[in-house]
């Protein structure tokens, strides 16, 4: 576990080595939010990065419509 400070005006300051894991550059943009007491910070990934990740999840057009039509189907319900 690392440790840090809070600036004068509210900064928080994250070491070197945690920017450098979570790849934290000038002008990232992140996310703030708090889980059980703590905070969690996560990059925001930018458009290129997203479209450059491989897919999690492979399926085919035929899996997709008919699982889309199941989808219809159940919030017509």
């Amino acid at each position: 576990m690392q440790q840090s400070r809070v600036g004068s005006k509210g900064e928080l300051f994250a070491s070197k080595e945690i920017r450098e894991k979570l790849k934290l550059n000038a002008h990232t943009k992140v996310t703030y939010k708090i889980e059980a007491g703590r905070l969690i910070v996560e990059p925001i990934p930018t458009l290129k990065e997203v479209l450059e990740e491989k897919p999690s999840v492979e399926i085919t057009i035929e899996e997709f419509h008919k699982h889309r039509k199941e989808l219809s189907i159940k919030a017509q319900i």
